[in-house]
């Protein structure tokens, strides 16, 4: 067999037989052993499919001394048919230690090797054997390093090598573009695009690519525009649709995209998965129908991204049904997105059954699938099954992103769950998890939700970023715990640090003047407000100001400013001057404006309450049978108190009245003991706080079932001191009740702390932080 006829052979070989039969015959007639021959074996054997790789490797071991063409085919087939870098630069070990020489063809591919692999520091070796063998001043050579270096991040390298090149070809220009586009270092990038001596469509590609993902959107649509008016290819509207979709500017996207087709050009499936993602973002249902319609007829309907984008936008924009049907319809190619898409989609539309059941369904579950379950408990106020699926979590070994633990924090938040939100606070910190802004405000959200205003502190001082959010937790925070006048003085410290307040600022900050009094004070940050910062006020700060005047008294005033509001008054706003009227005793008033909220708002429970209360305090039951009639005509009920208490890790929930707790008989006893220790003391029941015809005896029985109360002497029996008690209520506190927890704290050495639905009490040695204004 000669050379010339086993080329022949090899190309007309059609199965595995016959290669061998020309193998045997290349043996027998020692062509084998010509390097040339071999190579020409080799090279067939690794690119057909009619040899497994292993027979292929056999072949090549038992070789004599083969060239450099046939060693490249092997390190090449390794890296690219194998997808095994790290053995084709094993081989090149083999290859120096047989005194084989290299050839320019044998560093591109070790390089690529390297870069796939991104190992710089194999890659600096191999660059000492270029320059070793003398073959630093190919082109082709030095594009691939620069290549590798760009991939590694080491641009300063790449430069080098790119600046120190005897010849620029197009590829080396697109390389070190490529390098800094990947880097996203936009000054450079602009730099090497403008030296170009020649602009071609992939280096103009790249540059609309780095503006879309840097957000220098009229920088992309220039060159996008300059790309347009001479050699534009799909990619160029792609990036340029993704440039728009990317800066939330999605009408934009749109637009473009219809002039794309407009002018003709075929659509792939990563500028309809842009286009789709567009329609997510301004719930543009129709929108998406159509370009899903456009995605089915030209053939890229069955991409697994398309499918994830679609699933993403009609579950956004309410059609689960047709989310569902593309889930159930893609089988084997759905991957772990689609599965997240799907429970994020029944999440998003309220379906957590649905949800649920997937996600226990789920062959292999991620970190996002669990954060996703998690987080959707949350935004539903399933606040238990999220800490219990986030404790589940732990259980599994998978470490939380930071998704689950905001949503865990916000639900330890919402159910003054303060052991669990401790626990996650230490499991932060001893898996020294980075903890960015969100979640140091969230934490800080948690901790003064629970009065922790300390711990709450330890971590608004640790932190070495704080956004406005931040700020306004802990003014917030600060105020609503009492401490007002370290919530101004932070106020103050925000405004040296020259961020700037926002319109929640001015809430907390309000809200501080409001919790304590301070009249003047918060005319004076209003008239800030509006002068200084140029933000208009909204109804909630003029609800606050109304608030804060109707606790000091001045109720005409408060009237007045209502009746100045550059917008209606809402119900809240009303509310705050008729709970006013109730504790300054302006029957009259509170009875005009009761009447008025009611006919504003006839299913709002707290406006007939409060009426009710102040016909009751005058002993005009005829009025309170009255709106108890108008309550049961709209069907109005009155929320019942409901207080919340952390033991050991457990929450316990009590109702006004409540006896089904299992430690009832314990909590009566402790009542008991509370009230005679408490008659010691000199206390005398507040009965104008029932607003019931009974008599005193049933109107005080009724005053110490109260829920607050309830959860206080549950508290004194479970939790040991020093241990504050912490208690959670729905609604505010009544007269009655923080009248007796100051006098618990008191009678039995104790620290309770009571959340109600405006602020904290701290009550410590028979006084409260809120100094009995509230």
């Amino acid at each position: 067999m000669k050379v010339w006829t086993l080329d022949a052979a090899l190309q007309r070989c059609q199965w595995p037989r016959h290669f061998r039969e020309i193998l045997s015959q290349t043996i027998l007639t020692g062509l084998i052993s010509d390097p040339y021959a071999a190579s020409r074996v080799i090279n067939f054997s690794t690119r057909s499919a009619l040899v497994p790789f292993d027979y292929s490797l056999r072949i090549f071991n038992h070789l004599h001394n083969p060239n450099a063409f046939t060693w490249n085919t092997i390190m090449r087939a390794h890296f690219e048919l194998q997808n095994k870098p790290h053995q084709a630069l094993t081989l090149y070990k083999l290859f120096l230690a047989e005194h084989a020489k290299p050839d320019n063809y044998t560093y591109p591919i070790l390089l690529q090797c390297c870069a796939a692999r991104v190992s710089e520091f194999e890659g600096r070796e191999l660059h000492a054997h270029v320059v070793r063998f003398g073959f630093h001043q190919d082109v082709y050579v030095r594009n691939t390093l620069i290549n590798l270096y760009a991939i590694c991040g080491s641009m300063s390298s790449a430069r080098q090598v790119f600046e120190e090149s005897p010849v620029w070809d197009l590829v080396s220009w697109n390389t070190v573009l490529a390098g800094y586009v990947q880097a996203g270092n936009v000054e450079e990038a602009e730099r090497v695009y403008r030296g170009m001596p020649e602009r071609n469509t992939i280096a103009s590609n790249s540059m609309i690519v780095l503006f879309g993902r840097k957000g220098c959107v009229e920088k992309a649509r220039r060159i996008f525009d300059e790309v347009r008016g001479r050699d534009m290819d799909m990619v160029s509207w792609s990036a340029m649709i993704s440039c728009y979709e990317q800066n939330e500017m999605c009408e934009e996207a749109l637009v473009l995209f219809v002039e794309m087709k407009a002018s003709g050009v075929t659509v792939d499936e990563i500028v309809v998965v842009s286009v789709i993602a567009a329609c997510s973002r301004i719930l543009n249902a129709e929108m998406g129908r159509l370009v899903h319609g456009l995605a089915a007829k030209v053939g890229v309907e069955d991409y697994v991204s398309l499918k994830n984008a679609l699933i993403h936008l009609y579950s956004s924009c309410g059609g689960i049904v047709d989310a569902q049907r593309i889930f159930d319809d893609g089988g084997v190619l759905l991957d772990q997105i689609s599965w997240n898409s799907m429970i994020s989609g029944y999440l998003r539309c309220g379906s957590i059954e649905d949800a649920e059941k997937l996600f226990y369904s789920m062959p292999e579950k991620d970190v996002v699938s669990w954060s996703a379950m998690i987080s959707g408990y949350a935004q539903h106020e399933c606040f238990s099954e999220a800490l219990a699926l986030f404790q589940e979590m732990q259980l599994h070994g998978v470490k939380p992103d930071e998704t689950a633990l905001v949503s865990a924090i916000s639900a330890c938040t919402h159910l003054t769950a303060l052991d669990i939100g401790k626990w996650i606070h230490a499991y932060i910190n001893k898996n020294k998890l980075q903890v960015n802004t969100i979640l140091s405000t969230t934490l800080i959200d948690m901790y003064v939700k629970c009065g922790c205003v300390e711990n709450a502190l330890e971590v608004f001082y640790a932190m070495q970023e704080k956004g406005v959010s931040t700020w306004n937790a802990i003014i917030l925070g600060l105020a609503m715990n009492g401490l007002v006048e370290q919530s101004l003085s932070m106020f103050a410290d925000m405004k040296k640090t020259k961020t700037l307040p926002n319109e929640i600022t001015f809430m907390g900050v309000l809200g501080a003047c409001r919790h304590m009094g301070l009249v003047n004070e918060g005319r004076h940050y209003f008239s800030s407000m509006i002068h200084e910062h140029k933000i208009e006020p909204n109804i909630k700060h003029y609800g606050c100001m109304v608030d804060l005047f109707g606790r000091a008294g001045l109720l005409k005033e408060a009237e007045e400013l209502i009746e100045s509001m550059p917008m209606a008054p809402d119900v809240a706003t009303w509310g705050a001057l008729l709970g006013a009227c109730r504790k300054h005793h302006d029957n009259e008033m509170g009875e005009r404006v009761g009447r008025k909220l009611i006919q504003l708002q006839p299913n709002h429970d707290g406006f007939h309450v409060l009426l009710s209360n102040i016909y009751a305090s005058k002993g005009h039951w005829g009025n309170v049978l009255e709106i108890r009639g108008i309550m049961g005509q709209h069907g109005v009920v009155k929320t019942p108190g409901c207080s919340m208490i952390e033991a050991n890790g457990i929450v316990h929930e009590f109702l006004a009245g409540d006896k089904t707790h299992p430690q009832i008989s314990d909590i009566e006893h402790m009542l008991d003991e509370v009230s005679a220790k408490l008659k010691i003391e000199g206390y005398v029941p507040t009965t104008s706080e029932v607003s019931l015809d009974i008599d005193d005896e049933e109107k005080e029985t009724a005053l110490f079932r109260h829920s607050e109360k309830l959860a206080v002497a549950f508290g004194l029996i479970t939790i040991a001191p020093p241990t504050p008690i912490r208690v959670m209520k729905n609604l505010r506190i009544c007269n009655d009740c923080h009248t007796v927890v100051k006098l618990i704290s008191k009678a039995f050495d104790r620290e309770i702390v009571v959340r109600d639905r405006h602020r904290f009490h701290h009550f410590r040695h028979g006084s409260c932080s809120c100094m009995d204004f509230w």
